[in-house]
C-alpha cells in the first residue's frame, strides 16, 4: 500500500488541465526568440566569466585541463545535447511550469517528483546564489577601475572570509610567506580582520550580491513580459562583449601557450568537464516558462536547442582564445577573461570585460530567479507545499509569493556562502535532474508509446541512455564532500515529504 502511494502518478492530461484553472493561470506571451534569449541568458553567465579559469588551471579539489579545456567543453556539450533533446520532448508534450519536477510526476511517480523538485532548488536557487557572488566580484572590479571600493567586510561572503582567515593563520603558523598567497584570499581574510563585531561575531556580508538579487527579484515579480524584455536587452549586450573578447583576444594568441595541450591528461579533461558543467546550466530553465509560451509545442524545443547550440559555439571559441592568450597555469582566479588582458598591461580592456561580466551575470540571474518560483508554484499547486505558495498575483499574473520567497533565500545565501561550494552543489543537483528526465523519456515511451509527441527525441533509447551515462560520469567526477552534502540535502527533503506532502498532496486526497 505504501509503495503504491509513493509511485502514484499524475496523467499528462491532468497536468495540462491544471494550467487552465483561473486561480492558477499564468499569462501566455512568450515566443521562440524570447525563449532562446532566456536560455542564452541563463547559460552565458558566471560560468564562462569565472569558473573557466579554475577549470583550465585547477583548484583545491581538482586538477586543470590546460588548453584541452576545449575538449572539456565539447564533452559537456554532448552530455547536455542528450539531455536537451529529452527536455525538448517533455516540454512540447507537457507545456506546464515545473520543468523536471512535472515530468517526473507524470512518469516516475510522486516520490520521484518530490525528490527532483527538492533537488531543483539546488540547481536554481543555489546556482543563482553562486552567480550573485560572481556578479559581486566583477562589480567590485569594475568599481575599482573608477577608484571606488567597497569595504572588504561588505563585499565578501561570510564563509569565504572565515576560510581565508584560517588559511592565513595556518600559513603564519607554518612561518610561510603570507604575501605570496592568492590576492583574492588575502582580500577575503582582510574582510574577517576588519569586520565589526556584534556579540563577538564578525559581521561579514556581501552587500552587492544581496542588492542585485533584490533588483532582479523585483523585475521578475512585476511580469514575465517585462522579465523577457529586460533579459533580451542584457543578452544582446553581453554577447557583444564576448565577441569583443574573441576578436581582440585572438590578436594576442601565442601558439606556445597551447603546449602541452593536455598537461594532466584525460583526468584533467574529465575533472574540468565536471567543473565547467556549471557554465552550461540554463537551457533547462527555458522549460519552466512553458505555461507562459504562446505555442509551446513548437517553440519550447526551439528555445532549448537553439540556446544550447549558440552557447556551445561561444564557449569553444572562448576556451581557444583564453588559453592562447595566457599560460593555462596562471588562469586560476575569479576573473580569468579580465586577467588575460590585464596581464598584457591592457587594463582598459579588462574594465570592458568586467563590465561584460556584470551584464552577463545579471542576465544569468533572471531565468533562474523566474524559474525557481514556478517550480515551487507547481509543487504547491499539487499540494506538496502549502497552498499559499500557489497563489498568483491578480495584476502581474506571476507566482508572487514564491518569487519573493526565492529572492530572500537566494539573497541571504549569496551574502553568506562560498561560491565554490555553491557551484559544486549546483552541478550535482542539475546532473541528477538530467538523469531523471532521460529515464522518464524511456519509461514514457514504454508505457504510453501512442501518445502524440509534437517533438520526439531521436534515436531512443540511445539518446536518453547517452544522457544518463554522460551525466552519471560527470557526477562521478565531483568531489566526495559534494556527494555528502547532496545526500544530506536529499535526506532533509525526504523528511519534509513524509511529514507534509505525502498526506496533503492533491492525489492523496483524491484517492481517499
Amino acid at each position: 500500500m505504501l509503495s503504491s502511494k509513493l509511485f502514484r502518478r499524475k496523467s499528462l492530461d491532468h497536468l495540462v488541465g491544471e494550467t487552465t484553472e483561473p486561480q492558477h493561470q499564468l499569462k501566455r506571451v512568450l515566443g521562440p526568440v524570447q525563449l532562446t534569449m532566456l536560455g542564452v541568458g541563463a547559460i552565458v553567465g558566471a560560468g564562462i566569466f569565472s569558473t573557466v579559469g579554475t577549470a583550465a588551471a585547477g583548484g583545491a579539489d581538482h586538477i586543470g585541463a590546460g588548453p584541452a579545456l576545449v575538449i572539456s567543453f565539447l564533452i559537456v556539450a554532448v552530455a547536455c545535447a542528450f539531455s536537451a533533446l529529452c527536455y525538448s520532448e517533455f516540454a512540447a508534450m507537457v507545456p506546464v511550469s515545473g520543468s523536471a519536477y512535472t515530468y517526473a510526476y507524470a512518469t516516475l511517480g510522486e516520490l520521484a517528483a518530490w525528490l527532483i523538485g527538492w533537488d531543483l532548488i539546488l540547481e536554481y536557487a543555489i546556482s543563482n546564489a553562486a552567480v550573485a557572488v560572481s556578479w559581486s566580484a566583477y562589480f567590485q572590479t569594475l568599481l575599482g577601475a573608477f577608484h571606488l571600493h567597497v569595504p572588504a567586510w561588505l563585499g565578501t561572503d561570510f564563509r569565504s572570509a572565515m576560510q581565508a582567515a584560517a588559511q592565513v593563520v595556518g600559513a603564519q603558523a607554518a612561518h610561510g610567506d603570507v604575501s605570496k598567497l592568492d590576492p583574492a584570499l588575502l582580500h577575503d581574510a582582510l574582510a574577517w580582520q576588519q569586520a565589526p563585531h556584534v556579540f563577538g561575531l564578525p559581521i561579514v556580508f556581501n552587500v552587492p550580491a544581496f542588492a542585485i538579487v533584490a533588483l532582479v527579484t523585483w523585475i521578475v515579480l512585476i511580469g514575465i513580459r517585462e522579465t523577457a524584455r529586460f533579459n533580451t536587452g542584457l543578452v544582446i549586450a553581453k554577447l557583444a562583449i564576448v565577441v569583443f573578447f574573441l576578436v581582440l583576444g585572438s590578436m594576442y594568441i601565442r601558439l606556445e601557450n597551447w603546449t602541452p595541450f593536455a598537461p594532466n591528461g584525460l583526468k584533467g579533461v574529465s575533472s574540468a568537464a565536471a567543473v565547467i558543467f556549471f557554465a552550461y546550466i540554463g537551457f533547462d530553465a527555458v522549460s519552466t516558462a512553458a505555461e507562459e509560451t504562446r505555442n509551446p509545442q513548437r517553440d519550447m524545443p526551439i528555445g532549448i536547442l537553439a540556446s544550447l547550440v549558440i552557447c556551445t559555439v561561444l564557449y569553444v571559441a572562448v576556451a581557444i582564445v583564453l588559453t592562447g592568450m595566457c599560460k593555462w597555469s596562471t588562469l586560476g582566479n575569479a576573473e580569468p577573461l579580465a586577467y588575460a588582458f590585464s596581464s598584457l598591461g591592457m587594463n582598459w580592456t579588462a574594465s570592458i570585460i568586467a563590465l561584460g561580466a556584470v551584464i552577463a551575470t545579471t542576465s544569468a540571474l533572471v531565468p533562474y530567479q523566474a524559474g525557481q518560483p514556478r517550480i515551487l508554484f507547481s509543487m504547491a499547486r499539487d499540494g506538496l507545499l502549502p497552498a499559499w505558495a500557489a497563489k498568483v498575483h491578480p495584476r502581474f499574473r506571476t507566482p508572487h509569493v514564491t518569487t519573493i520567497l526565492t529572492g530572500i533565500v537566494v539573497a541571504v545565501c549569496s551574502s553568506l556562502a562560498n561560491i565554490n561550494e555553491l557551484v559544486e552543489l549546483t552541478n550535482i543537483g542539475t546532473l541528477f535532474a538530467f538523469v531523471l528526465v532521460a529515464a522518464g523519456i524511456l519509461l514514457l515511451r514504454w508505457t504510453e508509446p501512442e501518445r502524440p509527441r509534437p517533438f520526439k527525441t531521436p534515436l531512443v533509447p540511445w539518446v536518453p541512455l547517452g544522457a544518463i551515462a554522460t551525466c552519471g560520469y560527470l557526477m562521478f567526477e565531483l568531489p566526495k564532500i559534494t556527494w555528502i552534502r547532496f545526500f544530506l540535502w536529499m535526506a532533509v527533503g525526504l523528511g519534509i515529504y513524509f511529514l507534509y506532502g505525502f498526506r496533503r498532496s492533491r492525489l492523496a486526497n483524491k484517492s481517499t
